[in-house]
């Protein structure tokens, strides 16, 4: 853990009220959600379940949490309000894993888990239960409390709570496949049988199931959202980037594309629609309607406030888009692109607007994937705006999305493997059979 990072025990979040950005109040901590790992990792908190005002509880998150601090938890504001429903591979801190009887690995002796303490990762969003606070000796009956020594200890120094190593269910797969690319696990997907497949991806959270989708053969893709709950099927698709999602939904049969829009957010659900009415082999097709848009008066360092976004791709976060208002594309007047390098090199509250590269024409939304492919061998660009006849930005595409569209349908099927040369050097090697 980094040096300085917050602790705070869990007894201190119970019913603390949690704000949007505004200082708006929209609800109160009623538990922590975590997933447990094989041997005796700590496990990562995935968020926490939040009740409203309407006493409907609902799934926040870490990622949508900016700041947990004495006796408040802050979001971002985004919100699903669908009900909370526990999956298989989660726990519920408060209701499943204070008060459980476990043995201290150093003595052997049992004790009673009273609480615990939470830690974020150094230069990461993610959250680790550390610590654990226990009393020793047998547990008391409802009658006769057992008084014993309490104390602190790491979370390995306990035994009673992870998987074990060679374990076979979702739960388990899950845990050892944690530390994967999305590419990898999405490799791994494919080749486990339909239904262990249909398993995990039901287990998986929101947020990471997105970027495996994103990673499958479109009929993977179409096979495990199939098999979500509608509901569910909107969120992934919501958390998935617009392009990719839009995608998927044009393979659906009509009706179930229909369905699923009206389940989704509107503003989403009019991105995609927005994306559907492209050609598919075109820049309108293949942009994201979610790059880094700022105003004329936005800084340096506004910028790169936005470029350290860590959801942002590298890609995406290469540049940013000076427009006029509105900020959400489609926005105002295309101004120009002021690339990351760029920013490095100027003071902080140095305008945006007068680094602009303004001579490079931007893509046209009806141009095709070879102009758009020349585009970025030409000018060696990693991203390139998308501005209608009006002058509008409507998004951008990435390097990533051409190349996904420019290799053969099936290459997502070849595996890659590096091997080494005489002198011990690795080197790209050829595809596997």
């Amino acid at each position: 853990m980094a040096a300085g990072a917050p602790r705070i025990f869990v007894s201190h979040l119970a019913g603390v009220p949690v704000f949007d950005p505004n200082g708006d109040q929209v609800g109160r901590v009623r538990d922590l959600v975590v997933m447990l790992r094989v041997g005796r990792r700590p496990p990562r908190v995935l968020g926490l379940v939040v009740e409203l005002s309407t006493r409907r509880r609902i799934f926040l998150p870490m990622t949508r949490i900016t700041g947990i601090e004495s006796g408040q938890v802050i979001s971002t504001g985004v919100m699903n309000v669908r009900r909370f429903e526990q999956r298989p591979t989660e726990r519920l801190v408060f209701g499943e894993l204070l008060d459980r009887r476990v043995t201290l690995v150093e003595t052997g002796e049992e004790a009673t888990v009273l609480d615990m303490s939470v830690q974020q990762l150094p230069a990461r969003r993610d959250w680790e239960i550390d610590r654990v606070f226990v009393r020793k000796g047998k547990k008391g009956s409802a009658f006769r409390r057992v008084k014993g020594e309490t104390l602190t200890v790491d979370w390995a120094g306990v035994s009673g709570f992870s998987l074990e190593e060679h374990g076979q269910g979702a739960e388990n797969l899950l845990a050892t496949f944690e530390q994967l690319r999305p590419a990898d696990l999405a490799n791994v997907l494919h080749h486990l049988s339909a239904k262990r497949r249909a398993e995990v991806a039901a287990a998986l959270d929101d947020d990471r199931l997105a970027d495996v989708l994103e990673e499958l053969p479109e009929d993977d893709q179409i096979e495990i959202l199939g098999k979500l709950q509608e509901e569910r099927a909107a969120d992934v698709l919501e958390a998935m980037d617009p392009d990719d999602a839009a995608d998927l939904l044009s393979e659906l049969p009509e009706e179930d594309k229909e369905r699923l829009l009206s389940l989704m957010q509107p503003g989403d659900a009019a991105d995609m629609r927005r994306l559907m009415s492209y050609e598919e082999h075109t820049a309108g097709g293949l942009m994201t309607t979610e790059p880094i848009v700022l105003r004329p008066d936005a800084t340096v360092a506004d910028a790169l406030a936005r470029v350290r976004n860590p959801d942002l791709s590298p890609a995406l976060a290469a540049q940013v888009y000076v427009c006029r208002p509105p900020d959400e594309t489609p926005t105002g007047k295309y101004l120009g692109t002021a690339h990351f390098q760029r920013l490095l090199r100027d003071p902080p509250y140095t305008l945006v607007s007068s680094l602009l590269d303004d001579d490079l024409q931007p893509l046209s939304p009806d141009d095709a994937l070879p102009v758009i492919a020349g585009f970025f061998a030409t000018y060696d660009m990693v991203a390139a705006p998308v501005v209608d006849e009006a002058g509008s930005l409507l998004g951008a595409v990435t390097v990533d999305d051409v190349l996904d569209h420019m290799l053969p349908d099936d290459w997502r099927e070849t595996e890659f493997h590096l091997e080494e040369n005489p002198e011990g050097d690795k080197k790209a090697g050829d595809h596997a059979s």
